[in-house]
């Protein structure tokens, strides 16, 4: 350490004495300190003494670190002595005393644990705590509510937050659909490459946005809708979780959530909501009312906004920053999840106990919260995105000038070409019959891992590329990546799409890619929504290692001609209509009325006395029950209506027994199916019946005669399966083409 340096230090050293000595001498003119804080003084004034600033220079830094130390402890005795000071002063001494209520059974923890550590974080203090009992019970009330209300304090003012309630405002407001996008533009902002081909996207679809919404207020006549007060915090995107996406826009990296967000922003903005949008933790602070310090205290007030849209980066920051807030306020949160999150994971005990923790899932969220790219998941609600729509000139067009024998590969990426892959043996018999195109990005020499023959135009831009694809007959994709937007994109273009089938299907038992992520999903193609949704001859899923049916499938290719094609719910209109549906009717904040009703004489289950005949009903020429129409239908969302009670075999979801019935499973359905009368409606034949708290409830053994009906209402999962249970599986009818709303939904 040079002369300088040490001068410097000496010099902070000195100030931080005569702080100390201030402070000292403030606290002797106190007549209420304590013989603890007395002694305490002592040893601080003795250990002062005892300094000697010429000392070794290299100790310097210690020294300081202890003086630094000294100072902090010295201030809180101050102030301990200070509040009891105002303590006897205001007479409220003896009413300060902890409470041993049983109606706040963890007060007497939490006022020790505020003893050992209010100083810890700074937002203590911004709340008015300064180490006294009295400061510690008014805030564990009237900040928190671990604590019963003090009798001496003014309860005639409002306390000073309240943050498990929040505020309603006295007027609520109109939506209105929007179609000028300059005001959404400019919310968005810049600065980031991501943000600036979110804004391209925006522009680029802006027509098809109102003209979709255009036809849903024509569709929903007028109807009036509540503007919310929507929070999008693009978590992922921040520059505290690394965001390593934005410096790979322009480098072939992936753009897929990006697009998602683009979607999703431009949904709730032409919905007519009231949005605000946080890149940042400091944007993300500012827009909750985050209190100053290190997160574990809760917001300065009553949550602002109605909804906030997140991602799981963003639930971790604000996990970090609301403090007990955000346990209060995660019914208004909404999780975009591009793989899906299954019940099992999401619960945190559960998760624990049997193996399915992971470094995602475990919110305690309702399942539905989590919102998926695919409708791969239905314990998930879809979210989506959107695809480029075209008129039928368009698509005339493109038909007459598709290149027979033209192929494009899906992969941006070098790495997705490597031939130790396997890939050598379909890319030559490809050769054999198509012309190959490739859109790898490359900054100044060819990438060695695409082949010679291969003619790669590098890194297009969105217009180019769909050029491209307006052009050629074929995508090929060789596994890799999973569930992208790209094919919807080629298959809108007029192209059919080749992908590989998975033997076995990839999941997180067998392949890296999924190990980790919240689902036990088997992914049996690299895009299975358009294997199971869109299918031949848009689509074709073969097995690449089997030379012949690969040669097979290219020559029938060659020989099929297909009109531009896009589902519908991937349409603007398609994904204005389910945004609108769920935040119309899906609400996780106000309890669900128990179902049986309370007052049944069975817990378990309605008795025959409670109804005056059977909830369900067959269905004409159908293995699966339905509500009876005489039956009391109590409110739910989706209705009552489009429920279809059946029982799935062993080892076998909920997911795939209500598919294979071209039905969906609906999580939000499964208490009204968690009873005995559903199980008497299956003919099920029970020997025992008991609650228990198991994923794959409400179920029943055959072999064992058992019947098991759901304890926990977070483990309703359509996704779990058992090789000794049959399931009691609660499906739906669907839209035609929006699986995500039933028939009656909208």
């Amino acid at each position: 350490m040079g002369g300088v340096e040490s001068r410097g230090v000496l010099r902070k050293i000195s100030d931080m004495l005569e702080v100390i000595l201030k402070r000292m001498d403030s606290l002797s003119k106190l007549d209420n300190s304590t013989t603890s804080d007395t002694r305490r003084l002592d040893e601080l004034s003795s250990a002062i003494n005892r300094f000697q600033p010429a000392g070794l220079v290299e100790r310097i830094q210690a020294i300081a670190q202890n003086v630094s130390n000294m100072a902090v402890r010295v201030e809180q005795i101050l102030q301990n002595s200070m509040a009891a000071g105002r303590a006897v002063r205001d007479g409220s001494s003896g009413q300060c005393e902890v409470p041993r209520d049983p109606r706040y059974p963890d007060c007497p923890g939490k006022v020790d644990w505020m003893r050992a550590r209010w100083t810890s974080d700074p937002c203590y203090a911004f709340y008015g705590v300064d180490g006294s009992d009295c400061s510690f019970l008014i805030y564990l009330n009237e900040v928190e509510w671990f604590c019963p209300p003090l009798a001496w304090r003014n309860h005639s003012s409002p306390p000073t937050v309240h943050t498990h309630t929040r505020q309603t405002a006295t007027t609520k407001r109109q939506a209105a659909f929007r179609t000028d996008l300059s005001s959404l533009l400019d919310l968005v902002g810049t600065g980031k490459e991501s943000l600036s081909f979110m804004k391209r996207r925006m522009r680029r679809l802006a027509s098809q946005w109102g003209t979709a919404a255009q036809r849903l207020h024509a569709k929903l006549r007028q109807r009036w809708r509540e503007q919310k007060k929507i929070l999008v915090h693009v978590g992922f995107l921040t520059e505290e979780s690394g965001d390593v996406f934005s410096p790979k826009v322009l480098k072939g990296g992936p753009l897929g959530e990006m697009v998602q967000w683009a979607d999703i922003l431009t949904a709730l903005h032409v919905l007519g909501h009231n949005l605000k949008i946080s890149m940042s933790v400091k944007e993300l602070q500012g827009f909750l009312g985050v209190p100053p310090g290190r997160g574990s205290c809760p917001l300065t007030g009553p949550l602002p906004f109605d909804l906030i849209y997140t991602d799981y980066h963003g639930m971790q920051q604000m996990k970090q920053h609301m403090g007990l807030s955000l346990k209060r306020h995660k019914c208004h949160i909404r999780v975009i999840d591009t793989f899906g999150t299954e019940p099992a994971y999401n619960h945190e005990d559960y998760a624990t106990l049997h193996g399915y923790r992971t470094n995602w899932g475990y919110w305690n969220l309702n399942s539905r919260q989590y919102m998926t790219m695919f409708p791969h998941t239905p314990d998930n609600s879809f979210m989506g995105f959107v695809s480029e729509e075209l008129n039928d000139t368009e698509k005339s067009s493109i038909m007459r000038n598709k290149v027979n024998n033209m192929a494009v590969v899906y992969g941006k990426e070098a790495s997705m070409w490597k031939l130790q892959q396997g890939k050598e043996g379909f890319l030559q018999i490809l050769h054999r019959y198509m012309e190959v195109h490739g859109t790898v990005y490359y900054e100044t020499q060819r990438p060695p891992e695409v082949p010679a023959y291969v003619k790669n135009h590098g890194l297009l831009p969105q217009h180019e590329l769909q050029t491209l694809l307006r052009k050629a007959k074929l995508f090929i994709g060789f596994g890799f990546p999973y569930e992208g937007p790209a094919p919807l994109e080629a298959i809108a273009n007029g192209c059919i799409y080749l992908q590989p089938k998975f033997h076995p299907p990839h999941s997180s038992l067998n392949h890296e890619f999924f190990r980790g992520k919240p689902t036990s999903r088997e992914v049996s193609s690299q895009h299975p929504y358009a294997e199971q949704y869109i299918g031949r001859p848009h689509v074709m899923t073969v097995d690449y290692n089997n030379s012949q049916e690969f040669d097979s499938a290219i020559r029938e290719i060659m020989s099929t001609k297909v009109e531009p094609y896009l589902p519908y719910e991937y349409t603007c209109e398609g994904m204005l209509e389910r945004v609108h549906a769920y935040i119309e009717h899906q609400d996780f904040c106000t309890p669900e009325a128990p179902f049986p009703p309370a007052n049944s004489s069975s817990k378990l289950g309605l008795s025959s006395s409670a109804s005056p005949g059977p909830l369900f009903v067959l269905l004409p020429n159908s293995s699966a029950l339905t509500w009876a129409p005489n039956a009391n239908a109590p409110p739910a969302w989706p209705p009552l209506s489009s429920l279809r009670l059946l029982a799935s075999q062993e080892g076998q979801s909920c997911v795939e027994a209500c598919q294979r019935a071209n039905l969906v499973c609906e999580p939000a359905l499964f208490r009204f199916v968690n009873n005995r009368e559903a199980l008497r409606g299956l003919e099920v034949q029970c020997e025992v019946v008991e609650a228990e708290v198991n994923h794959v409830f409400p179920a029943f053994s055959v072999l064992r005669r058992e019947c098991g009906l759901q304890k926990d209402p977070l483990l309703y999962s359509c996704a779990g399966l058992s090789p000794k249970y049959r399931r009691l599986c609660p499906c739906r009818d669907y839209r035609r083409g929006q699986v995500a709303l039933c028939r009656d939904c909208l």
